[in-house]
């Protein structure tokens, strides 16, 4: 079901109400400026190249790593045809390598990555089962969620150096500006953040934000959170503070400003994509502040 407070806007969505946060920021506006031609098989989270030049998109029903322009969305090439299986989530470590949550084979993929071109040097999988999360932390640390394992799993230098439990089909992994991990507990229709100690320790969820199913999520230069909400069709923008500011879409379609269960959410400056899962496409918005 749609936020209780999202109003019926039409196709053209660009100005979303802020959902009754007294004082909140104006919100923003989200202008559509590209979607891709190409089909691609209920595509997961996204993310760009360290240097803007490339989009890998995470092709799960294709079973491949997808290479986009970022600012037309053309595909430019693909790679882990035989390699990977229902690949969830694409990020990339400190040293420019490429982490697939390479689901079907229950582990992380890491790929040395050229362009289009990628080779596959090494993997993780110890305690995980059908991972569907990972990032990399700048210290070096790797997140990764075990969807099938109901864990969060921490890696230094290929070890397990911690794990947290009690989620269910974890998906997504970020880090906000302090730092710290926030983790997509879709199971259990919340966001969580985890402390130093690796215990949950923040706790996104409940009426308040009418979760149904969050996937992946990003950090704008604001601190905002993106959260890609699929069975709400949605795209929810969350403050630093934790109140949930606006939402993008709320109801199936496929157009402007509207979704079929999206999951994948990539920022970078003004720019944001998303997947649209299961429009199966890709499709890019500028986020301009409010009129």
């Amino acid at each position: 079901m749609p936020h209780p407070c999202l109003p019926r806007l039409a196709a053209t969505l660009l100005l979303l109400l802020s959902c009754g946060a007294s004082g909140a920021a104006d919100p923003l506006r989200f202008v559509l400026e590209a979607a891709s031609d190409t089909r691609y098989a209920h595509p997961h989270d996204i993310v760009l190249s360290p240097d803007g030049r490339a989009l890998y998109v995470a092709d799960n029903g294709n079973h491949r790593v997808a290479v986009l322009d970022p600012v037309t969305l053309e595909e430019r090439g693909s790679f882990g045809h035989g390699e990977v299986r229902e690949p969830h989530d694409v990020a990339f470590d400190r040293d420019g390598r490429l982490l697939v949550a390479d689901t079907g084979n229950s582990r992380i993929a890491i790929y040395a990555v050229d362009g289009t071109s990628a080779r596959l040097v090494g993997s993780l999988s110890e305690r995980l089962r059908r991972p569907e999360g990972v990032a990399a932390h700048p210290d070096g640390r790797v997140f990764a969620t075990g969807a099938g394992s109901g864990n969060l799993v921490v890696y230094r230098d290929g070890t397990v150096l911690a794990e947290t439990g009690g989620l269910s089909a974890p998906h997504d992994v970020e880090f906000d500006a302090a730092g710290a991990a926030w983790i997509a507990d879709a199971g259990n229709h919340r966001m969580v953040r985890v402390g130093a100690d690796y215990a949950i320790d923040r706790v996104l969820g409940g009426d308040a934000y009418d979760f149904a199913g969050p996937r992946y999520q990003d950090f704008d230069d604001a601190g905002r959170m993106l959260v890609a909400d699929k069975y709400n069709h949605a795209i929810k923008v969350i403050a630093p503070d934790g109140t949930l500011l606006q939402v993008l879409g709320g109801s199936r379609g496929l157009g402007e400003g509207v979704f079929y269960q999206p999951e994948g959410v990539e920022i970078r400056g003004d720019e944001v994509w998303f997947a649209d899962t299961y429009n199966d496409r890709i499709v890019r918005y500028r986020v301009l502040a409010a009129r």
